[in-house]
């Protein structure tokens, strides 16, 4: 009887392992953008569309630390912004709220994750 009651429950457990939904892959909706120079000096707007989650972005045109940092960055994502002054998500950080948190031309990054 025991054998019985063992193997119902752990049928019933697979079964509604089973039925449960898979979270989908988190990502921030919405875009992050950020001012850089080019190598002439000549701004140009950068832009993080729907920007995946938990996972560190260095930004591609300021990566390099022998360049410039990008500046004003403005998050319009769904999900907080953490900004670094360093690549590979290094250096001190800013947070920027969600649906509109933004900072001026003072705070250069080069890098964020998103909440």
């Amino acid at each position: 009887m025991r054998l019985r009651h063992t193997v119902a429950t752990a049928a019933g457990a697979l079964a509604l392992a089973l039925s449960l939904p898979t979270a989908p892959a988190a990502a921030a909706t919405g875009p992050f953008t950020y001012v850089y120079s080019d190598s002439t000096g000549t701004p140009h707007v950068g832009l993080l569309a729907d920007p995946p989650s938990r996972a560190c972005l260095s930004l591609p045109e300021v990566a390099d630390p022998s360049v410039q940092p990008a500046h004003t960055p403005k998050n319009y994502s769904s999900s907080v912004a953490t900004v670094f002054t360093g690549p590979n998500c290094t250096g001190d950080f800013f947070i920027l709220r969600p649906n509109g948190g933004h900072a001026s031309e003072q705070l250069k990054v080069r890098s964020v994750v998103f909440s």
